[in-house]
């Protein structure tokens, strides 16, 4: 597994301009916007407004801080909260939010459509986890994964990205983590 430490992330805008956005990781290593085949980022929403497009890419968004967001998904609107399930949307659907009561921070994950499928799962209590190919953000508390590369400490928004198949152990007291897993379709 490779250490990915939050503090190391670079804030960079929106690809329509419309907020901030951090990126975790993402496969290839080094693709752009428009390259990628899985995504992982989180992003500071500060006012309303629209979501960028991404052509052909499935999105799940799960609220981390804040009050949460009405989502408008081409006329379908959602009330995401932080604490409730990801929400798994096509990202090349217009979609905009209106915030419930002032920024919030978002964790979202993406994936091209017929080519990668992806999963977004919560972690909240100390257990085993199979990984293949997925990253791991750590969302509140403190704790410890281990695995057969070593044990890391984790901390806010720190991250781990799988590198072979195996099985982490997740630990720690109060915490919430939030498991991005990836399976190639061909």
């Amino acid at each position: 597994m490779i250490f990915l430490a939050a503090s190391q992330r670079v804030a960079q805008p929106w690809k329509n301009g419309g907020g901030v956005t951090r990126e975790v990781a993402a496969c290839p290593p080094g693709s752009g916007l428009e390259t990628f085949d899985w995504r992982v980022s989180i992003a500071e929403v500060a006012e309303d407004g629209p979501f960028s497009l991404f052509p052909g890419i499935d999105r799940t968004l799960t609220i981390l801080s804040g009050d949460g967001i009405a989502l408008d998904v081409a006329g379908r609107v959602s009330r995401l909260r932080p604490g409730e399930d990801p929400y798994f949307f096509p990202a090349d659907q217009p979609a905009a939010c209106t915030l419930l009561g002032g920024p919030v921070v978002d964790l979202n994950v993406m994936s091209r459509r017929g080519e990668v499928a992806h999963q977004v799962i919560s972690i909240s209590l100390p257990r085993p986890l199979p990984v293949e190919d997925g990253v791991l953000v750590w969302i509140k508390g403190t704790g410890r994964v281990t695995s057969p590369d070593g044990t890391f400490e984790m901390d806010r928004f720190d991250a781990l990205k799988a590198l072979s198949p195996g099985e982490w152990t997740i630990e720690g007291e109060k915490f919430l983590a939030y498991y991005a897993a990836f399976r190639r379709l061909k």
